[in-house]
């Protein structure tokens, strides 16, 4: 069992035990990045994790739910300098939430120009069917030296995957994700192990005949071991490593 794991993309506030996962994530050494999907659920997150050593909480306004929120993005900016951490945030071009995509590109861009006015952020990503825009926003209003992003469950092309290491970017892999043969394939040839995070994305996701919870993030670090041909505790100390690395990258 490896000593510690990373859990770079869960949302614990949507748990029914939101207090006590919190707790289990400290109790268990798992570094576990805690993301919002409206700003309005900011600070009973940063609450329960700033009690923490292992939990840290990010800063979102989910892309499928910006028709919903109504005019938020102001009290998101208000809220950004508590935090270093910016997720879940982004863009999804899937058939149900196309609809909004211009909306959510307007929101998108004051996200990264606000993130690139602060510098020193961490972003967790959401791209579904929208690589390529994502990576085009990103190239635009956020410099490379402003902040670090770390895609989280990517699901675009092998070139996509390519440009997107060119400009420095992270990924966040699960289980589910490493499940499919094509992200699997992309991961192992395209990706640098140095780049790479596990995450759950729990409850969305199943673990242990479940929701999935921070500490099924094993299964992610097993497939990531199993990909690049390692033991299960060299992709844990790797990850761990490139964890510590990301948060010391930025300025």
């Amino acid at each position: 069992m490896p000593e510690r794991l990373v859990d770079f993309h869960c949302h614990l506030d949507l748990y029914p035990d939101f207090e006590n996962i919190v707790r289990e994530c400290d109790q268990l050494g798992i570094y576990t990045l805690a993301v919002t999907t409206t700003p309005r659920a900011w600070q009973r997150n940063h609450e329960l994790a700033s009690r923490t050593k292992y939990v840290r909480a990010a800063l979102g306004i989910h892309p499928q739910l910006v028709d919903k929120l109504g005019d938020v993005i102001d009290l998101w900016e208000r809220l950004l300098p508590e935090t270093r951490y910016v997720g879940e945030v982004g863009l999804d071009a899937s058939p149900s939430h196309y609809r909004s995509f211009e909306q959510q590109q307007k929101i998108f861009r004051r996200v990264l120009e606000s993130c690139a006015l602060a510098d020193d952020k961490i972003l967790s990503i959401h791209s579904v069917r929208a690589a390529t825009p994502v990576l085009d926003m990103v190239e635009r209003h956020l410099p490379r030296e402003r902040s670090k992003v770390v895609l989280h469950w990517f699901s675009g092309s092998k070139a996509e995957a390519r440009r997107a290491v060119a400009m420095g970017c992270w990924f966040s892999v699960n289980a589910a994700m490493m499940q499919n043969e094509r992200m699997a394939g992309i991961v192992k040839s395209v990706v640098p192990l140095d780049r790479i995070l596990t995450e759950t994305d729990g409850p969305f996701t199943q673990g242990g005949g479940g929701p999935a919870r921070p500490s099924d993030v094993l299964d992610a670090v097993q497939a990531v071991a199993g990909a690049f041909g390692i033991t299960t505790r060299q992709a844990s100390q790797q990850i761990v490593g490139n964890m510590k690395l990301l948060m010391a990258a930025t300025i």
